[in-house]
């Protein structure tokens, strides 16, 4: 099993060059809101329908904070402020919006890999995730290791996975 050390510095390898680098930090994200925001829409079982909180979206993330869990859990606790801002923010939108969020959705989505695509095209390397698909998880995870380097904060304590 590889380290969460180990993912961020392959990852590293492909994210270089300053453009890219900044691509990244917009399209990430908003690849992430996209994703679980159409995740958010699509109907649950009924037993589930008990709170607007309890849905693909949230499972799915709840599923990727174990994954950041077990790999760094300092970089799963940003992973998990970051859900709660982002699920607030899908909830409030599809309250207050007079169209379909899946629209704006949508639209995020593709804008946001076409603007993958290009910083890889100027960084002359193919995503990550061609090699293996978990760097699908590892991408907002290197975000938010960058930001708690930038505050000072090792993202990747010594845990017994790192050893």
């Amino acid at each position: 099993m590889r380290t969460m050390h180990q993912w961020l510095d392959e990852y590293s390898d492909s994210h270089r060059h300053p453009a890219n680098k900044a691509i990244h930090w917009l399209c990430v994200p908003a690849i992430l809101f996209s994703v679980l925001g159409l995740l958010w829409l699509i109907p649950v079982p009924e037993f589930a329908a008990l709170s607007p909180w309890l849905n693909w979206a949230t499972l799915l993330m709840a599923l990727a904070i174990v994954y950041y869990l077990v790999l760094a859990p300092a970089l799963a606790g940003g992973m998990l402020l970051v859900a709660v801002v982002m699920f607030s923010a899908l909830y409030w939108l599809d309250t207050a919006l007079t169209f379909p969020l899946w629209r704006l959705l949508a639209g995020v989505f593709v804008i946001a890999w076409i603007g993958q695509f290009i910083g890889h095209e100027i960084e002359g390397k193919k995503p990550s995730f061609f090699k293996d698909l978990q760097f699908l998880l590892i991408g907002p995870a290197w975000l938010m290791a960058d930001f708690y380097k930038r505050l000072g904060i090792n993202p990747v304590s010594s845990t017994s996975h790192e050893r």
